[in-house]
């Protein structure tokens, strides 16, 4: 096990250029620097092929957005989810939510896009990326997709590839057009009740109550501690009596504030002590709890096993 670190472009590309043995110019597009934001365009088995070799892909705590098609048997680790893929997948990877991508063959191949907030910026591509349902969490951003699936998407990668090498001067602008259209595609393989659109006042309620709890994660420093832990922290932030809060909870989403922060509480002490080699005070120092003894006993009460015993088993 090691410590959580949040990979940075600069961190992306110094292991890029280890990987393919490429000096940086030549991975890097000629004009970026003209751009706001950045955007570029990898082979899978190419950049990766090193990595394959140690059988784990990271797609955790990064401070880009990543769109992979990868065709393959694998497993991917979201959360505390696991995810047995056959053949492709789409995947959508934000900043927030923490991957792991675990080649099962050694028959892998596709692509994937690498971008940051500020390249699909909303007065460019006309979209905030973290109000679009496909970022949101709550959901489950893998797609296992047929062959037929899988070609259309490796045309627009290929569109992409192409277009990120030419000298047209609006390309960048096209490129966003290419990542909006896979954005979408993803979007369509989603349930329809994911893409409901905030209507009322309790939605409204819940957007942001959902909004807040996971912009405390995820946990990245021992350092780092949460600041709203109780139903009624949330409550006041959110200026609204914490018996409404739990009544516009239960009556949407079938369970009280209390319940639903517990719930995510449990999901990053379980991605902590699997990912972390953290002892257990300083995990539950970090998710707000004065006492290790609480934090163990919250632990067992939700798991009913000790958070020792639950990292034993990983």
């Amino acid at each position: 096990m090691k410590n959580i670190t949040r990979t940075s472009l600069e961190q992306f590309y110094k292991e890029a250029v280890e990987f393919t043995g490429k000096e940086l110019h030549e991975i890097l597009p000629q004009d970026i620097s003209k751009e706001i934001g950045h955007f570029n365009i990898f082979d899978i088995f190419e950049t990766l092929k090193d990595v394959q070799q140690q059988k784990v892909m990271p797609y955790n705590r990064r401070t880009y957005y990543k769109i992979s098609l990868i065709r393959g048997k694998n497993k991917a680790e979201y959360a505390d989810k696991v995810i047995n893929i056959q053949e492709n997948a789409l995947l959508f990877a934000t900043p927030k939510i923490p991957y792991h991508w675990i080649p099962q063959d050694a028959e892998q191949s596709g692509m994937f896009c690498v971008f940051t907030e500020e390249f699909m910026i909303k007065n460019k591509s006309g979209v905030v990326l973290d109000d679009l349902p496909l970022f949101q969490s709550g959901g489950i951003p893998v797609f296992e997709i047929t062959d037929e699936i899988a070609d259309e998407i490796a045309i627009i990668f290929q569109k992409m590839k192409q277009e990120i090498a030419s000298d047209y001067t609006f390309k960048y602008d096209l490129l966003r057009n290419y990542l909006l259209e896979l954005i979408h595609y993803g979007q369509k393989l989603q349930p329809t009740s994911s893409l409901t659109v905030t209507q009322n006042a309790s939605e409204r309620v819940i957007s942001l109550f959902i909004e807040l709890l996971e912009r405390q994660f995820p946990i990245e420093s021992t350092s780092q501690k949460l600041t709203l832990r109780t139903a009624k922290d949330f409550a006041e932030r959110l200026a609204v009596h914490v018996n409404h809060l739990n009544k516009v909870l239960k009556e949407n989403i079938g369970k009280t504030t209390t319940d639903i922060i517990s719930g995510r509480l449990i999901q990053e002490a379980k991605i902590l002590l699997k990912q972390t080699n953290w002892n257990v005070s300083e995990i539950a120092y970090c998710l707000g709890f004065e006492e290790t003894a609480h934090f163990s006993n919250f632990f067992k009460k939700h798991t009913e096993m000790t958070p020792l015993t639950f990292r034993s088993q990983t």
